[in-house]
């Protein structure tokens, strides 16, 4: 039996078309998620397909924003958006979707009784990538994040489920999800210039004397100058400091999920110890986390996560 059929038997995912929408799912979160996916690896196998609707109808949308294909212009994308918009209600009111990624999500969402508006700021955000190309400010640009990244952190609590009061938990898993959607930021500068975006605050770019013409010259170059590498640095500790809000959150989890987490934080943060070794070149190479480094920080929590799953611990209502 392999792995994916072992998770869909362990969630009680029977019926065979849907199985194959997880299927979907779990194959978008594989191809483009490796580093939270090596983390969810972690996880009990009943809790995996439910992340994987989560960042599969994710990453399903915003491959239709950031990779549209020759000759798919802005108002194509925005057509095929307000299709899904309309698919997305259908889903979420309890009507059958059409798309197959927005079956499982649905499945997800009624299982675990998520919130709809999460899923609602999430396309706001993915709405704002076809007009916006930058942000006066990091109150600016966390518009952004809330709905392209906090409410990723939101709709996986319930799954992960918690030890305390999920208000109490929801805003160091709001924090995570920044935390992590920053540091792609700052590793996928030259990218995201390349599709004429910068999503690093003009302001804090303006205090060193960078400007998006300067950024495109680093890219040009393959090269950081000084006031780029200050820049990066400073943003490196805003990173830092989200990190920071977002680790006692991890406590805050049920045992069995807590390694998943941890080790998920462990490896975003190692791509900002790269970036930093670098001296901040982020143009003429892409940070990540090695495969071996991987599996060095997913055996130990997998070793946690088979303890926690063998002594369950009481658990408190997370209303």
């Amino acid at each position: 039996m392999s792995s994916a059929t072992a998770e869909l038997d362990a969630a009680g995912i029977t019926a065979r078309v849907l199985r194959e929408d997880y299927l979907r799912c779990r194959g978008l979160h594989a191809h483009h998620g490796r580093t939270y996916y090596t983390a969810t690896r972690v996880l009990p196998s009943a809790r995996r397909p439910h992340i994987h609707a989560l960042y599969g109808f994710a990453r399903w949308v915003d491959d239709i924003v950031d990779e549209p294909g020759p000759g798919t212009t802005v108002d194509d994308q925005k057509a095929r958006l307000d299709a899904i918009d309309a698919d997305l209600e259908r889903a979420l009111s309890g009507r059958e979707p059409d798309e197959p990624v927005l079956r499982a999500l649905a499945h997800t969402v009624d299982h675990h009784e998520l919130d709809p508006g999460y899923f609602t700021a999430f396309m706001a955000s993915m709405r704002m990538d076809l007009t916006t190309t930058e942000y006066r400010d990091l109150d600016h640009l966390r518009e952004y994040m809330y709905g392209s990244a906090a409410v990723i952190g939101l709709q996986v609590l319930p799954v992960l489920g918690t030890v305390a009061r999920r208000e109490e938990a929801a805003p160091h898993a709001a924090a995570l999800g920044e935390a992590f959607q920053l540091t792609n930021f700052l590793r996928d500068v030259s990218e995201d210039l390349a599709r004429g975006r910068v999503y690093l605050p003009a302001d804090v770019l303006a205090g060193h004397g960078v400007d998006r013409e300067r950024l495109a010259d680093c890219a040009r170059r393959r090269a950081p100058d000084p006031p780029a590498r200050r820049a990066l640095a400073e943003l490196v500790e805003v990173n830092r400091d989200l990190y920071r809000l977002a680790e006692p959150g991890v406590a805050m989890l049920e045992p069995v999920s807590r390694p998943c987490v941890s080790t998920a934080l462990r490896l975003y943060r190692a791509i900002l110890d790269e970036i930093v070794a670098a001296d901040f070149d982020v143009w003429s190479v892409r940070h990540r986390v090695s495969g071996t480094r991987k599996a060095v920080a997913a055996m130990p929590a997998l070793a946690r996560s088979l303890w926690a799953r063998a002594v369950p611990r009481p658990r408190r209502p997370t209303p």
